[in-house]
C-alpha cells in the first residue's frame, strides 16, 4: 500500500468518525492500531480484535435463525434486531476500557469475557414473561446452545430489573447475549442508558456516580415485576422444553 494510500484512507476514517459523532480515529505509530476518545489498541492488539470481531460476525448468521426461532416458539418480540452484531469500534472500546482498567491482563483474557459482540433482546408482556423466558432459554438449551451466564436482577430491590444471559453456540463456539426484557424494563434500560454511561466513566465524581444511581434506582423502581420472574433460573440442559400456556 503506498504512502498515498494510507494517508487517504487514514483521513477518511477520521471524517466519518467525526461525523458520526465518535471522535477522531488516529493509527498508532507504526500503523494498525486503534486510538479513539482516549482509549488505544497497539498493532497486535487490535489485529487480535479484528479476527475476534470477523469471528462472531460469520458465527452471527447460524446463531440469528435459532435465537428467532426460540423468540417464535415463545411468542416473544426481537427487539433491535439490525443491532445484534456489535460494531467494531463499540468492540474495540471494551477491550481498550477493560485492558485500561485490569492492569495485568492481555487482550486474549479481556476477549475471553466479551458475551456480547453479538447479542439479542427479547420483550414478552408481563403475563406471558415468566412462561415465555422458560421456553425461549430451554429451546436454546435444547438446540445445543451452553448456558454461561444468568444474571437475574428481577429480585433486586433498587437498580436495572430484567434477565441477561450468555451462551456459547455449539458450532462456533462464539459466545452471545440474549435480554429477556418486560416492555416497561426495556424502556427503563433506554431511558438510563445515558446515565449509565456516564457512571462508569473513571472521571466521573464519587458524588456524581451516586446522583446518577439514584436516578437510575428511581427509573427502575417503577418497572412492575412480573409474577415469577423472581424465580427465573438459567434451564437445566436436560429438562425438555416446556409446553407452556401463552
Amino acid at each position: 500500500m503506498s504512502i498515498r494510500t494510507t494517508v487517504t484512507t487514514a483521513a477518511t476514517a477520521t471524517a466519518l468518525a467525526t461525523a458520526l459523532g465518535m471522535g477522531p480515529v488516529h493509527a498508532a505509530p507504526g500503523g494498525g492500531g486503534w486510538h479513539q476518545e482516549g482509549l488505544s489498541l497497539n498493532a497486535a492488539d487490535n489485529k487480535k480484535v479484528d479476527a475476534y470481531w470477523a469471528h462472531a460476525r460469520k458465527a452471527e448468521r447460524s446463531i440469528s435463525p435459532q435465537v428467532r426461532a426460540a423468540a417464535r416458539l415463545s411468542h416473544a418480540e426481537v427487539i433491535g434486531f439490525d443491532h445484534r452484531l456489535k460494531s467494531p469500534d463499540s468492540l474495540k472500546r471494551k477491550v481498550a476500557t477493560a485492558l485500561k482498567e485490569s492492569r495485568g491482563h492481555n487482550v486474549n483474557e479481556v476477549l475471553t469475557t466479551v458475551n456480547d459482540s453479538v447479542r439479542y433482546t427479547l420483550q414478552w408482556p408481563d403475563r406471558r414473561y415468566t412462561a415465555g423466558v422458560r421456553t425461549a432459554s430451554a429451546t436454546l438449551v435444547a438446540w445445543g446452545n451452553g448456558s454461561v451466564k444468568w444474571s437475574n436482577t428481577w429480585k433486586r430491590k433498587d437498580g436495572y430489573k430484567a434477565i441477561n444471559s450468555a451462551w456459547r453456540a455449539p458450532r462456533s463456539g462464539q459466545r452471545f447475549e440474549v435480554q429477556f426484557h418486560t416492555p416497561a424494563s426495556k424502556h427503563a434500560q433506554e431511558v438510563t442508558h445515558k446515565l449509565y454511561e456516564e457512571q462508569r466513566l473513571p472521571s466521573t465524581s464519587p458524588q456524581r456516580k451516586r446522583e446518577l444511581q439514584e436516578q437510575q434506582n428511581a427509573a427502575f423502581a417503577a418497572v412492575p415485576v412480573p409474577e415469577g420472574a423472581e424465580h427465573l433460573t438459567a434451564p437445566d440442559a436436560r429438562r425438555p422444553v416446556p409446553a407452556g400456556r401463552h
